[in-house]
C-alpha cells in the first residue's frame, strides 16, 4: 500500500488492487517515473491504526465521467475538510477500479476487508456490482455508502443494516422524469434498457409509473454494457410507434444512445427522448444542440446556491475545470457524515453500530442541505426536475440546466409504507 503526503492536516493512501496499482497512479497525477512522498511511519500522526476508506469506482469505463477520478477527489475533500483525522487516527483514502466487472468489484472488496483493514467502502457505479459489496459488507460487519449505483433494490429487498444509499436511486428517476414525461402527455413508453441489474430496476421503476399514471408501455429491448451501434435497437423503438423512447441506461451508454438517436432521427420523427439517467458530465460530453430541451432528474447542481458554487469551485480546480456531478458530490457528503459518526462513536470496528449512528443523527452539509437516513438505509433529501438549456439560453461553460421543479424529500424517494425492505416494521 503507497501513502501519500496531501497536506498538513491530513494523509491519504492512494492505492489500487493488484494489477490496478498503474490505475492508481495516474489518478494521484503521479506518472511512473514520480517516486510519491512516503509518510513517516514513526511520527505520532501515524502511530495510530489509521481509518481506512476505499474508493471502489470506474476509472476507465462508460462510468468513468461520472464517477472515476472525481469521486476519488471527493472524498480526499470531504476527509480535508473534516481535519484529516477522526481523534489521533489519521484518515486514509485507497481506491480500485473495478473495471464494470462483479467479480473485480468483489475481489477489490475482499482484499480491503480482510488483507487492508479498510472500514467503510464508497461509491461503487454498477448495480450488480453494489449488490455484491453490499452482501460482503454485511458479512463483514462494515460500512457501505452507496453514491454511483442505482438500483431501488439496494435499499428494498436487499437491504442492509451495514449499507446506506446516499445520493438518487431508480425510484427517484422514476418518479421524477417518468412522472413528468406522462403529465406532460407522453403517455405511451417503449424502453432502451441496459442488460443489467441497473437498467432492469430502472426500466421497472419506470414502468411502475407510466402505468400507474394512466399510460402504457409498448416494448422495450434490452442492449449490452457499452454497447458502440445502438441503430438495431433505435429501429425497433421507432417502429414500435410508442410516444416516448425512454433510455433505462447511463453514462456512455447514454451519450451514444442520444447522439445516435438524433442521427437516427428518431425525434425529426415525432418521437421524443427520455434521458432516465443523465449527469451533468453526460450533457456536456453531448453538448447543448444536442441534448438541449432534455428533461432531467438530479439530486445536486453545481449553480444551485451559494454553497454549492463554492464546493463545486474547489473541486473544479482539482479536475481540470469539470464540475462535479451528483455522484461525486454523493461521494463528498456521505464520506463527511461517516467521518462524524465514527467520532461520536470513537470507533470504526463496528460496521453496523456506525451506519445506526448515522441514521440517528439528521445530515446537514452544504451540498444537499438538511437530509435524514431512514431505517431502510435510504438517505433522503430533495431531488430536482431539470430541463437542459438551449445553447442561446446559457451563459458560459458548464451553465446547463434550468430548474422545472424541486421535489420534497418527503416525495422523492419510496415510501417507507411500500418498501420491502426487512428492516422495515410495519
Amino acid at each position: 500500500m503507497r501513502r501519500f503526503s496531501i497536506n498538513k492536516a491530513s494523509v491519504f493512501a492512494m492505492g489500487a488492487v493488484g494489477a490496478l496499482v498503474s490505475s492508481a497512479l495516474v489518478a494521484t497525477g503521479c506518472s511512473k517515473k514520480e517516486t510519491p512522498t512516503a509518510t513517516s511511519t514513526t511520527s505520532a500522526a501515524t502511530t495510530a491504526v489509521p481509518l481506512r476508506i476505499g474508493v471502489l469506482t470506474d476509472m476507465s469505463g462508460l462510468y468513468a465521467d461520472p464517477t472515476g477520478k472525481g469521486s476519488v477527489e471527493a472524498a480526499k475533500l470531504a476527509v480535508e475538510d473534516f481535519g484529516g483525522k477522526v481523534g489521533d487516527r489519521p484518515i486514509e483514502i485507497l481506491f480500485a477500479d473495478h473495471q464494470n466487472k462483479t467479480d473485480v468489484g468483489s475481489n477489490a472488496t475482499r482484499q480491503w476487508f480482510d488483507v487492508d483493514k479498510v472500514d467503510a467502502v464508497v461509491d461503487v457505479p454498477g448495480s450488480a456490482i453494489a449488490l455484491a459489496v453490499n452482501d460482503l459488507a454485511r458479512n463483514a460487519n462494515k460500512v457501505f455508502l452507496v453514491s454511483g449505483a442505482a438500483s431501488s433494490d439496494l435499499t428494498g429487498k436487499a437491504c442492509s443494516p451495514n449499507t446506506i444509499h446516499w445520493t438518487y436511486d431508480t425510484w427517484a428517476l422514476a418518479n421524477g422524469t417518468g412522472k413528468s414525461v406522462v403529465r406532460a402527455g407522453g403517455d405511451t413508453w417503449f424502453f432502451l434498457t441496459a442488460d443489467y441489474a441497473f437498467g432492469h430496476a430502472l426500466e421497472r421503476d419506470v414502468s411502475a409509473v407510466v402505468k400507474g399514471a394512466g399510460g402504457k408501455v409498448v416494448g422495450s429491448v434490452r442492449h449490452p454494457l457499452n454497447a458502440s451501434d445502438f441503430s438495431s435497437f433505435l429501429l425497433q423503438a421507432q417502429t414500435s410507434k410508442a410516444k416516448i423512447v425512454g433510455l433505462a441506461n447511463a453514462g456512455g451508454d447514454s451519450i451514444n444512445s442520444i447522439k445516435q438517436a438524433s442521427e437516427f432521427g428518431i425525434t425529426k420523427g415525432g418521437q421524443k427522448l427520455a434521458g432516465l439517467l443523465l449527469n451533468i458530465s453526460d450533457v456536456h460530453a453531448l453538448g447543448l444542440q444536442v441534448s438541449q430541451g432534455l428533461e432531467l432528474t438530479d439530486a445536486f447542481y453545481w449553480d444551485r446556491n451559494d454553497g454549492t458554487r463554492a464546493w463545486s469551485k474547489r473541486f473544479a480546480e482539482k479536475r481540470e475545470g469539470k464540475m462535479p456531478t451528483m455522484i461525486q458530490a454523493g461521494v463528498y457528503s456521505s464520506v463527511l457524515h461517516y467521518l462524524k459518526a465514527v467520532k461520536e462513536l470513537n470507533s470504526s470496528t463496528d460496521g453496523k453500530a456506525v451506519v445506526a449512528k448515522m441514521k440517528e443523527v439528521p445530515t446537514d452539509d452544504a451540498l444537499f442541505g438538511k437530509g435524514q437516513v431512514r431505517i431502510d438505509g435510504r438517505k433522503i433529501h430533495p431531488m430536482y426536475l431539470y430541463e437542459v438549456k438551449s445553447p442561446a439560453e446559457s451563459k458560459g461553460a458548464w451553465d446547463y440546466y434550468k430548474l422545472v421543479r424541486e421535489i420534497p424529500m418527503e416525495e422523492a424517494f419510496k415510501p417507507l409504507a411500500e418498501s420491502e425492505c426487512p428492516l422495515v416494521k410495519k
